[in-house]
C-alpha cells in the first residue's frame, strides 16, 4: 500500500520537461530538409520522372550527344589529374613549412593558405593574360628571348586547364596535410632516426606511410573541388572548346526551355554522385582508417635540420611562390593600368620612361559605375547576412554536439556536411525547380526566385559547414567545468553559453565569421544561376566584365578583391591575436 502510494505521488509530482534544445535541433533539420534535402531529391526525381512517368529518355539523351560525353571525360580527367599534381606539390609543401628548419616558413604557409581564399577564377584571368597563345605576357617574352615563331604555351587547352585548376585548389589539400603533419606523433620518427635513417628515408618509410589516410581525404577533397568548379572551365576552358559538366550545365539552363532544364538536371545528377560518392568514401572508408597520430605524450613533431639543402630548397619554394602566387597576381594588377594589353605597361623610349599605356580610368570605372557599385553592395550585404546566420547556428550546432546528449543532435550536422560537399551548380540548380512558386503536393509552395533570399539560403547550404567546424573545434577545448560552475550558481544554459562559453572562443567565433563572409562575397557559380536584375553580385559582375566587356575593368575588380583578401587577413590577425588568419 505505500509503495503505491509512493508512485501515485511520484507521477503527480512528474511533469512534463519541455526541452528548448529539441525545438532548435527540429528548427534547423526543418530548415535543411526544406532548403537542402527536398531541392536535391526532387532534382534526382526530375531527371528519371521528365516525362510524367519513369524514363531514362533524358539520360540517354544527354550522354548520347558528343559534347556532352566529351565535356563529362573533360571534368573527369581534368579532376583527376588536378588531384595528383595538387597532392604532389602539397604534400612536401606541408612537409616543408611544418617539419623543417625552411626559412620564412611562417611567410610561406600563410601565403599558400592565402590563396585558398582568392576566387580561382582570378586565377583564371592571370593565367589567361600569361599564356595566351597570341597575346599573352609570358609567351611574347619567351618567343622574343628564344626567337620562337610559335608561342610554347597555349592555355585553352585540357593541359592548360589543368594547370589552373592545380595552382588554385592545391591550396585544399596544403591545408588538410598541413593540419594532420603537424599533429604527428613524433616517437615513430625519432625512432627512425636514432637507427640511423636519413631524414628523406624517414619521410619515405615513417611519415609518408603515417599520413596515408590524411593524403587521400586531401586528393578527394582537390578532385570534388576541381570537378565542380566553373569559374576557371568558363574562362579557360571555353574559348578552346574544352567543355566540362559544370559549363554545359549553365549551357542548358540558359536556353531556358524545359527540355534544356532536363538536360541541365540530368547531367547535375552526375555531379551530386560523385561528390556524395567521394564524401562516403572519405567519411566512412579513409575516416575510420585514420592512424593515430597524436598521443598522451609529445605531440610536437621534432624540426628536420635541412642542412646544407636548407638554402637551395628555400630558393627552390621561393621560386614556386614566384612562378604560382606572385606573377599571377601582379599580372592582373598590372593589366588594370594598362590602356593597351597588347604593350607592356612601362617601357624606355630615348632613355625616359614611357608611360602613355598607364591609365587608372579602369580602377575610376570600378568606383563609380553605379551597376558596378550596386553588385559590390548587393555582395557585401548577401554576404555579411550568411555569415551572421551562419555564425549563429554555428554557435547553436557546437552547443548541441559538445555539451549535450540530446538524442537527433547529428542529423542537422549531417545534413550540414551532405550541404557542403555538394557542388555549387547542383544546389543553385536543385533551388530554381523548387522554389519558384510551383506547389508541390498540393499545397507546398514557395517563392524566392529572383529575391535575395534565395542567394543567401544557397550560400548558407554550401558555406555553412566552414564556419561549424571552427567554432565545433574551438569549444572541444573548453572546459564543460566552466559552465557547469555558472549553472550551479544559478543561470540558465542560455545565459551561462552567452557569458561564458563564447567569450572564451571569441576568436574563433570572428574567424568563424570571415571563413562564411569571404566565399560568399566573391561567389560565382550559385550567383550566376540564381541572379536577378535587382541582385546581381560583384563575382558575376567581374566575370561579366571579362567575358564580354572589359577585361581590365575585370582586373581592376579582381584586384580589388585581393586586396580585401589581405586587408581582411590582417584584420582577422589582430582581432584573433595571430591565432587565425585565412
Amino acid at each position: 500500500m505505500a509503495v503505491a502510494v509512493a508512485k501515485s505521488a511520484a507521477a503527480k509530482d512528474k511533469k512534463f520537461y519541455f526541452d528548448i534544445k529539441w525545438v532548435i535541433i527540429i528548427a534547423i533539420v526543418a530548415f535543411l530538409v526544406i532548403f537542402e534535402v527536398f531541392p536535391l531529391l526532387y532534382l534526382i526525381y526530375r531527371s528519371f520522372f521528365s516525362t510524367g512517368g519513369f524514363s531514362l529518355e533524358a539520360f540517354e539523351r544527354v550522354y548520347t550527344y558528343p559534347m556532352n560525353w566529351t565535356a563529362l571525360k573533360n571534368t573527369v580527367v581534368t579532376a583527376t589529374l588536378s588531384m595528383i599534381f595538387g597532392v604532389i606539390i602539397a604534400f612536401p609543401l606541408a612537409w616543408l613549412v611544418g617539419r623543417t628548419n625552411l626559412y620564412g616558413k611562417k611567410f610561406f604557409r600563410t601565403l599558400f593558405v592565402m590563396t585558398y581564399m582568392v576566387p580561382p577564377y582570378v586565377g583564371a584571368m592571370a593565367w589567361l593574360r600569361l599564356l595566351n597563345p597570341s597575346v599573352g605576357n609570358l609567351n611574347v617574352f619567351l618567343k622574343n628571348l628564344f626567337g620562337l615563331a610559335e608561342s610554347p604555351f597555349n592555355i585553352y587547352t585540357v593541359g592548360g586547364l589543368v594547370w589552373v585548376l592545380t595552382s588554385f585548389y592545391y591550396p585544399y589539400a596544403f591545408i588538410t596535410i598541413s593540419r594532420a603533419m603537424e599533429k604527428m606523433d613524433p616517437s615513430l620518427e625519432e625512432a627512425s632516426k636514432i637507427s640511423g635513417a636519413s631524414p628523406l628515408k624517414t619521410l619515405a618509410t615513417v611519415t609518408l606511410p603515417m599520413m596515408a589516410p590524411s593524403l587521400v581525404a586531401a586528393a578527394l577533397l582537390v578532385f570534388v573541388s576541381a570537378g565542380s568548379c566553373y569559374g576557371i572551365p568558363s574562362i579557360i576552358g571555353a574559348p578552346g572548346q574544352v567543355h566540362t559538366v559544370t559549363t554545359r550545365i549553365i549551357d542548358f539552363v540558359n536556353i531556358g526551355s524545359q527540355e534544356g532544364l532536363t538536360d541541365a538536371t540530368t547531367m547535375a545528377v552526375f555531379l551530386m554522385v560523385i561528390a556524395n560518392v567521394v564524401m562516403y568514401v572519405s567519411t566512412f572508408v579513409v575516416g575510420k582508417r585514420q592512424y593515430i597520430t597524436v598521443s598522451g605524450k609529445s605531440t610536437r613533431p621534432n624540426t628536420v635540420d635541412l642542412g646544407r639543402w636548407r638554402i637551395p630548397i628555400t630558393l627552390l619554394v621561393v621560386l614556386f611562390a614566384i612562378i604560382v602566387v606572385v606573377i599571377p597576381f601582379a599580372t592582373v594588377a598590372t593589366t588594370s593600368f594598362t590602356t593597351n594589353m597588347g604593350k607592356p605597361l612601362l617601357s624606355l623610349v630615348d632613355g625616359k620612361l614611357n608611360t602613355e599605356n598607364f591609365t587608372i580610368k579602369f580602377w575610376e570605372r570600378v568606383f563609380t559605375r553605379k551597376a558596378i557599385l550596386n553588385s559590390a553592395k548587393n555582395s557585401l550585404i548577401y554576404a555579411a547576412l550568411t555569415a551572421t546566420i551562419g555564425i549563429v547556428i554555428s554557435l547553436v550546432m557546437s552547443y548541441l554536439l559538445q555539451r549535450t546528449t540530446v538524442k537527433g543532435r547529428q542529423i542537422p550536422d549531417f545534413l550540414i556536411t551532405i550541404g557542403s560537399g555538394t557542388p555549387s551548380v547542383v544546389i543553385a540548380l536543385s533551388l530554381i525547380m523548387t522554389m519558384s512558386g510551383r506547389t508541390f503536393f498540393g499545397f507546398f509552395s514557395i517563392n524566392l526566385y529572383n529575391t535575395m533570399w534565395i542567394m543567401i539560403i544557397s550560400y548558407l547550404i554550401k558555406y555553412l559547414l566552414m564556419g561549424m567546424r571552427t567554432v565545433v573545434s574551438a569549444m572541444s577545448q573548453i572546459h564543460p567545468s566552466l559552465e557547469e560552475a555558472s549553472l550551479i550558481s544559478g543561470a540558465s544554459w542560455l545565459r551561462s553559453f552567452k557569458d561564458v562559453t563564447v567569450p572564451l572562443i571569441a576568436p574563433s567565433v570572428v574567424a568563424g565569421w570571415f571563413l562564411i563572409f569571404m566565399p560568399c562575397f566573391y561567389e560565382l557559380t550559385m550567383s550566376t544561376l540564381l541572379y536577378s536584375t535587382d541582385t546581381k553580385t560583384i563575382g558575376y559582375e567581374l566575370y561579366t566584365y571579362q567575358t564580354y566587356h572589359s577585361q581590365q575593368t575585370a582586373a581592376a575588380l579582381a584586384t580589388a578583391i585581393l586586396i580585401m583578401v589581405i586587408l581582411v587577413n590582417w584584420i582577422l590577425n589582430k582581432l584573433t591575436d595571430g591565432e587565425f588568419s585565412i
